[in-house]
């Protein structure tokens, strides 16, 4: 996967951050048919993905919700979530 950064994602010294978490490890999962449209971002610390495309709430660290905002403490004291079990046939 590649490192992204395109101009509507919250960026700190030319870096992408994310916008929940402000982590900079963030890949683009997806691309537009159309080259250069939109990117589908992934941080690798919190797993948020967001199109490039989306409004500023959803793609910019200032101004993303702060009660949705993470932090690494968060993440590290989150409850770990079990498995789904799998599907059965019937």
């Amino acid at each position: 996967m590649e490192s992204a950064s395109s101009g509507r994602e919250a960026t700190t010294g030319g870096a992408t951050v994310c916008p929940r978490c402000a982590g900079e490890d963030v890949t683009a999962v997806a691309s537009s048919p159309v080259p250069g449209v939109w990117q589908v971002l992934q941080c690798g610390r919190c797993l948020y993905m967001w199109r490039t495309t989306e409004p500023a709430r959803r793609t910019r660290r200032d101004a993303y919700p702060r009660q949705f905002r993470l932090t690494a403490a968060d993440i590290a004291d989150a409850a770990e979530v079990p498995p789904v079990p799998p599907r059965v046939a019937g």
